[in-house]
């Protein structure tokens, strides 16, 4: 079947199944803004649901096949499964269906700069970090991040520029549909193991998303990551590394940090210093993170002062490192979109920079097959927090096999000397919470399902009883 084009629906319904996901949401919202009607569904009401609403779509909670009526063409969510009865509705009533990921390569079709941000971790702080810069230096990009950024306003922007930002997800391998003349590559690790074999596999579809680079364009990749720099040496495009050490094309120097983690380097591009950056946000990460954009920023023609002084004034989408409340005198509740090993040590390791009493690390593991292929990273991923709470795995577009649970991983954390407990709901982890904080503690929540709904949950306790 002939895959349908966007372009050739300006004015009709769409239908989007998983409206309110990160990505789909925005792209909900930037149909709006081109002139489409759109409708869609999901199976909660999410924190994005308001936005979508907002921007004149109708939203179904639940699916159900009679919801795709009179629709023209459906785009659906990579975690929307065949079986999805607004799917096969769809499929019976003849009407046009594309993927999510498909969507985005379309609208992202005719821009001079096409620039797809790829990775297992970072991809919404580094495309957040170059959108604030490219906006504030006057190249007026358009925009598409898996989060809300306030320097946009919103998830999505469109621009009179020549620049279309984007997260490349390589989640069931849906990057390869975006068609690329600028590839930034932040790193290759082990994630989405439900869909790709092993980290082996990861890799060779990361060099497929880097091949897809026309000979123009430019490759930009992590300079460290030796499983990046194998992919990059097999492209024929120009390539560009940016990273910590000084063989890396863009690196940092005189990097000092202060006593919150945030670093001030001198940025080195091209063999010269090429602007003094000071950043709002902690950690080492986001220097790479930094480091990746103000390189990207640097081959879209930015004036690099500029781009290091709106650098400086990222203080990070929201979902990531947020703060969100201030509890029992004084502690501190924070936030993180985290949701692999990796990206909670890191998110753990800034806090712990910050809190000065007890640092409670509460983690929401995402996915049955995520936490099966990564349990034993799971296990020391908040070493570096003096109280780690387990809820209930978040099951998202999985069936629960009945085989495991966060028990386990509490469990198998003791085990290795990590102080855990499991609480299994919202109502047990904010009870356990507030038995607990004290002024100048912090805790931080972890995940990328409905975790952050606990947040909103003590949110909403505090209001109601006056303390906020």
């Amino acid at each position: 079947m002939m895959i349908p084009h966007i372009r050739d629906y300006v004015g009709k319904r769409i239908h989007m199944i998983g409206i309110g996901g990160s990505s789909m949401s925005g792209l909900a919202q930037m149909l709006i803004a081109k002139g489409y009607q759109v409708s869609g569904s999901d199976r909660s009401e999410g924190y994005l649901i308001g936005d979508v609403r907002a921007a004149g779509a109708k939203v179904y909670i639940g699916h159900a096949a009679q919801q795709v009526h009179g629709a023209d063409l459906v785009v659906y969510t990579g975690a929307a499964a065949s079986d999805n009865p607004e799917r096969l509705e769809a499929d019976r009533l003849g009407i046009p269906s594309m993927e999510r990921s498909v969507l985005l390569g379309q609208l992202m079709e005719g821009y001079p700069h096409a620039v797809g941000i790829c990775g297992a971790h970072g991809k919404t702080s580094t495309t957040s970090m170059l959108s604030q810069v490219l906006v504030e230096c006057g190249l007026d990009p358009s925009v598409h991040i898996g989060g809300k950024l306030d320097a946009i306003g919103g998830s999505t922007r469109i621009g009179a520029g020549d620049a279309f930002l984007a997260e490349a997800c390589e989640f069931r391998r849906s990057f390869l549909e975006m068609r690329p003349t600028i590839a930034v590559v932040l790193n290759i690790d082990a994630d989405h193991l439900d869909c790709y074999k092993d980290i082996d596999e990861i890799e060779a579809t990361f060099g497929q998303f880097m091949g897809l680079v026309p000979a123009d364009g430019m490759v930009i990749g992590k300079g460290t990551d030796e499983r990046v720099l194998r992919q990059m040496k097999r492209l024929t495009c120009p390539t560009l590394t940016f990273g910590m050490t000084t063989d890396c094309d863009f690196h940092p120097a005189n990097l000092t940090e202060d006593e919150l983690g945030c670093a001030s380097f001198d940025l080195i591009g091209n063999w010269r210093k090429l602007a003094h950056v000071q950043l709002a946000v902690p950690g080492d990460f986001n220097v790479e993170n930094a480091l990746a954009a103000l390189t990207t920023a640097y081959v879209l023609g930015a004036d690099m002062e500029r781009a290091a002084e709106s650098i400086g004034r990222f203080v990070g989408a929201h979902r990531r490192f947020e703060k969100t409340d201030e509890i029992n005198g004084g502690a501190e509740i924070f936030h993180d979109y985290g949701h692999n090993p990796a990206e909670m040590r890191n998110a753990v390791s800034i806090a712990r920079k910050r809190c000065k009493g007890t640092l409670y690390a509460v983690m929401q593991p995402h996915t049955f097959s995520r936490v099966r292929t990564l349990f034993n990273d799971y296990l020391t991923c908040t070493r570096q927090a003096d109280v780690t709470v387990v809820m209930d795995i978040c099951a998202a577009r999985e069936k629960d096999p009945g085989d495991l649970n966060s028990g386990m991983l509490v469990d198998g954390m003791k085990a290795h000397g990590v102080n855990a407990v499991w609480t299994p709901s919202f109502d047990d982890t904010e009870a356990y919470l507030r038995a607990h904080l004290k002024p100048g503690d912090l805790a931080i929540t972890m995940g990328c399902g409905d975790v952050n709904m606990l947040n909103e949950q003590i949110h909403r306790h505090e209001v109601e009883a006056g303390r906020a």
